[in-house]
């Protein structure tokens, strides 16, 4: 079966059961599912009632669909992503994005928990992505190209929009809250990295780490979608100082950061 059949018929079942068409769709990343509660008229969906749609195996991540309202801007929100660690192929880690632009969707609200490996983050700090690089060693994109999905050499000068940088930087200000600026580094996990690929990431300019959003973000530039990504730290990568993660105190720093996450997006769905 081709990707875009795939994704013709998770979209179905999803018109079956909402007759909106969101226009923004926001993915909720590890410790950072609070945001479903801002929703209004909720519908929700699981992701084992989606065709095609995989199972999220990751701590925290629900796995479910919600569909309904913040404001007056109609939502579609991931609650729970797929990864590539988890043994998924990436034509199916970006699945959702290409089933919200079919939906009608144009925004997308990216979320993740990342390892800090600026010295000048702190625990909990919420850094705006202002451009990645891929490590994975893999790209969705790679096979026959669907053009019905996107075109064959998408773009990439500005896979996150500064338009949508600037406009969260000024509801933060607003808001009194810091945001931070910096370059995501993606790559497969699900092992942390060692000192030294800590030391070459921050070389080659890398301020935080993880292991999703890269994926997504390609399938939705490729879609044509404007993209706003924000990582939360939740460890210090500082190869000089580290300690072994605990994935305890990392979905408990991710907790205590995801109020100021949830207050910011949702103040930014009502200004887009």
């Amino acid at each position: 079966m081709k990707p875009i059949e795939k994704v013709e018929a998770a979209v179905k079942v999803i018109k079956r059961q909402v007759k909106f068409r969101p226009e923004i769709a926001v993915i909720l990343g590890t410790g950072l599912g609070a945001l479903v509660k801002e929703i209004s008229e909720k519908q929700i969906i699981p992701y084992h009632k989606i065709p095609h749609f995989p199972i999220s195996t990751t701590v925290s991540h629900e796995g479910q669909l919600v569909l309904g309202k913040i404001g007056k801007k109609r939502i579609m929100a991931m609650q729970g992503r797929f990864h590539y660690y988890e043994g998924h192929l990436l034509e199916e880690v970006v699945i959702p994005v290409r089933v919200a632009k079919l939906l009608g969707a144009k925004t997308l609200i990216v979320s993740n928990a990342a390892g800090g490996m600026n010295p000048h983050f702190a625990l909990g700090d919420l850094v705006l992505i202002s451009d990645h690089i891929n490590l994975m060693g893999i790209n969705p994109l790679i096979g026959p190209n669907d053009d019905t999905l996107g075109p064959r050499f998408p773009d990439m000068c500005q896979p996150y929009s500064r338009r949508l940088i600037k406009l969260m930087e000024k509801i933060a200000l607003q808001e009194r809250m810091k945001v931070k600026k910096g370059i995501y580094i993606g790559v497969t996990g699900p092992n942390l990295e060692t000192p030294a690929e800590y030391r070459f990431m921050r070389l080659i300019g890398g301020d935080m780490v993880g292991m999703s959003t890269v994926p997504e973000v390609i399938a939705a530039v490729h879609a044509g979608f404007e993209v706003l990504g924000i990582s939360c730290i939740t460890d210090r990568c500082l190869p000089d100082a580290l300690k072994p993660a605990n994935i305890k105190e990392i979905l408990k720093i991710a907790n205590r950061a995801e109020p100021k996450l949830t207050k910011l997006v949702k103040r930014f769905v009502e200004k887009l």
